[in-house]
């Protein structure tokens, strides 16, 4: 969260373990790779993996991955993490002077939950990539670890997928020469129940990240898939979880800016269906550190999945009165996003506009049943500027922001009558201005 924001919401929000957001990336604060999204109860899980600076590596060249944290949401706005829910310390198997705990997934199964992790064996029996299992009695844990780990899986990013008839089945990534794999799990979660299949049907070229879910009895394993050195995310359909799989096609294409990976999963949440993937927000000079992001994923008639074009913006829709990060737009024109602080990533960006006519229009905002009389922007400018804001197109305020090097908070008071979801739009009439923050909510109280 960032350090203007010293408000007392902002304050009972991290006494709670809620990192509040409602824009990509969803989590502030840590690095979260590898997002495994699943629905329990009715709330949103998402177990990521957690990408570090490795502490006795100088060269920082490669993923380091120490513990799993875990965080839930009811809305996709506003996410608790839950803390760390299993560490490479305390797990009886994991040699934990490797750091690899990478992409891990988690399912339920008669009121038990159980989370799959990759990790690197200390002996000669465990010795390479094993997946374990820790389970507990809640979705956020504490979950406790396996002292073995899964016997007959040599691989990495495991997933679990529970048929309607209950069957189990786990599928994970192995060698560039072997691909993906599969197989039936024993009733217990914990070991196969049938010996490791190559799955066939797939496109050449190194494949991981095996996600696996089912819609309107069609099945779908989805993947990434590296072309030109860096991974799309595609997928095949097939009839049943076995397959035999028909390749499809790219869900998204390659990152522009070259982050080498993606890693993704796909779940329904009231009705509507989402893609869960991650970026290097956070770290553009160094890909190896990513970020969890979500964004909607839409089907064709004929039950193939519709390319997503990664947003900002993400989903959710922004309640009026908490901090609305202007700078994760819906659309933008004339202006540019810059970090708050270069040396402090987690800060968040800022809205930089320099041009008379320069907007950015961020979407879906809630003023639920009272409209507000106010408005608070916490702005910049070198040389003074004036701000309109403008709701669903009608201007509904308009600030002066005077010349300061420093960040100050400027009020307005808010034209017309405004309950329900709205579009909000800040423009700049002249002038040069840098907008952190808008709020409809006093920041005094």
């Amino acid at each position: 969260m960032r350090k203007a924001i010293g408000w007392l919401m902002a304050a009972v929000l991290a006494v709670c373990g809620i990192t509040a957001t409602a824009q990509n990336p969803i989590i502030t604060g840590q690095f979260t790779a590898d997002p495994t999204a699943r629905v329990f109860d009715g709330r949103m899980y998402v177990y990521p993996s957690h990408d570090i600076r490795h502490p006795h590596d100088k060269s920082n060249t490669w993923f380091c991955m120490p513990d799993y944290h875990v965080f839930s949401s009811d809305n996709l706005t506003d996410w608790t993490d839950h803390g760390v829910i299993l560490d490479q310390e305390n797990v009886e198997w994991v040699n934990s002077k490797t750091y690899s705990m990478w992409a891990p997934d988690c399912v339920e199964k008669d009121g038990i939950y159980y989370f799959y992790f990759p990790a690197i064996g200390k002996d000669d029996v465990h010795r390479g990539y094993g997946v374990g299992v820790a389970t507990s009695k809640h979705p956020a844990g504490p979950f406790t670890p396996m002292a073995r780990p899964i016997e007959g899986i040599g691989g990495i990013d495991p997933c679990v997928f529970i048929d309607k008839d209950g069957e189990s089945y786990i599928y994970w990534s192995g060698s560039a020469g072997q691909g993906l794999t599969m197989a039936r799990l024993s009733s217990d979660m914990t070991s196969l129940k049938t010996k490791p299949e190559v799955i066939g049907g797939l496109p050449n070229g190194f494949k991981e990240g095996p996600f696996v879910f089912e819609r309107q009895g069609r099945y779908y394993l989805t993947f990434p898939w590296v072309r030109k050195n860096v991974e799309a995310l595609a997928y095949a359909m097939g009839p049943t979880p076995e397959g035999p799989w028909d390749f499809k096609g790219v869900i998204m294409d390659e990152s522009p800016t070259r982050c080498w990976t993606n890693h993704h999963s796909i779940v329904e949440y009231e009705g509507q269906w989402y893609l869960f993937y991650h970026h290097n927000d956070y770290s553009p000079e160094f890909d190896k550190n990513r970020s969890s992001r979500i964004d909607s994923l839409f089907f064709n008639a004929d039950g193939t999945i519709q390319k997503v074009t990664p947003t900002l913006r993400g989903v959710g829709i922004t309640d009026a009165r908490s901090v609305i990060q202007i700078d994760r737009y819906s659309a933008i024109d004339k202006a540019d996003i810059e970090f708050v602080d270069t040396k402090n990533k987690f800060e968040g960006w800022k809205l930089v506009m320099k041009e008379a006519g320069a907007t950015a229009t961020y979407n879906r905002v809630d003023f639920g049943e009272s409209s507000p009389q106010k408005v608070w922007v916490r702005v910049r400018s070198a040389n003074g500027g004036k701000l309109t804001l403008s709701i669903d197109g009608k201007v509904a305020a308009k600030a002066k922001v005077k010349k300061s090097g420093e960040w100050q908070t400027v009020s307005a008071s808010v034209n017309g009558k405004w309950d329900g979801v709205h579009n909000l739009a800040i423009s700049l009439l002249e002038g040069d201005v840098e907008v952190d923050w808008i709020t409809f909510a006093s920041p005094s109280k």
